[in-house]
């Protein structure tokens, strides 16, 4: 029989099926990084979000047969170690491919109108003063017209393409940074940083994607350009944004996510003077989480476990 153990429940907020086989099914709210090795003991199956599930702590499990990923990146598995021991990975595929890129338009739209500059100019009383029906604190750009870098053209990458083009945006596919090669269909990633209004992020997090965004590739952006990101926190330096928004190399960011998540205390995106900014938009890493789409998630979830368990893994990474 096999046991499942779920570390991080209340990660998604969520009616989760229990699958349709024989199983013993242990499940906690919140897990530690400490805590992992010994909840695992005799796992069969393990459930995790973003918890590392490492090498050296592979080695310890050796009841471990399948790891169920309950979300789309896996780069907190180490899936060569999982192929070494014939351990199977699955993740979750196509479940926010409505909800993430109305989250990324959320942002945009909200940068590209100044709405919390805007809303701090009516709490401090500047359109009650302005003597007139409306007051031009701040300016004010169309997305209609605009261009839009998109790095990263799978799912999520296309869907984002689609709402951008119903607004009416250039879309420009950037390639691989760093080829020799273009693509039929894609732009230089240099020219894409060059000629973007707004730059969107969908791309994996990867040893070669690790700080793809750093300072010379801010400092070549347009200074009226925004930066959207909603993949994960690691694309980009985090240090070098800060500069940014506070020289004013780039016009705006709306970020979903931080390379260390929780944050760690220290991050220099959580400072009170970079959050009081209003072109720098932080949200805590829900442009996934509408609730249809946890839900799909959930059901997902199950289905790769039912799948493993009948010997035909589905979503298999590992």
């Amino acid at each position: 029989m096999h046991r499942i153990v779920y570390l991080e429940r209340e990660s998604i907020i969520a009616d989760v099926r229990r699958p349709n086989f024989p199983h013993h099914w242990v499940e906690y709210p919140q897990t530690l990084q400490p805590q992992v090795e010994a909840r695992l003991a005799a796992a069969t199956i393990v459930i995790v979000n973003k918890l590392q599930i490492g090498a050296e702590l592979i080695a310890t499990l050796p009841a471990l047969q399948m790891v169920a990923v309950a979300a789309t990146g896996t780069n907190n598995v180490d899936l060569a170690a999982c192929r070494a021991r014939d351990i199977v990975v699955s993740n979750i595929r196509g479940y926010a491919m409505h909800t993430l890129p109305e989250h990324v338009f959320a942002l945009l739209l909200a940068l590209s109108r100044n709405i919390l500059a805007y809303r701090e100019s009516v709490a401090a009383g500047a359109w009650q003063r302005s003597g007139q029906f409306c007051c031009f604190d701040h300016p004010i750009r169309d997305l209609h017209g605009a261009v839009l870098a998109i790095i990263g053209s799978g799912g999520l990458g296309e869907a984002v393409a689609r709402l951008a083009e119903a607004f009416g945006m250039r879309v420009l596919r950037s390639e691989h940074k760093g080829v020799s090669s273009v693509r039929p269909g894609y732009t230089p990633f240099a020219q894409a940083l060059r000629d973007a209004d707004a730059i969107s992020l969908h791309c994996p997090l990867t040893e070669e994607t690790k700080s793809l965004i750093g300072e010379a590739e801010l400092r070549a952006m347009k200074p009226s350009a925004l930066l959207i990101n909603t993949a994960r926190g690691g694309l980009v330096d985090e240090a070098a944004l800060a500069t940014a928004l506070e020289q004013g190399w780039i016009a705006g960011a709306g970020f979903d996510v931080l390379t260390v998540e929780p944050p760690s205390a220290g991050n220099v995106l959580l400072t009170p003077q970079l959050l009081a900014l209003p072109n720098f938009l932080l949200t805590p890493h829900v442009a996934w989480a509408s609730g249809p789409a946890m839900q799909t998630l959930a059901d997902q979830l199950t289905a790769n476990l039912e799948a493993f368990a009948r010997g035909a893994p589905q979503n298999r990474v590992a």
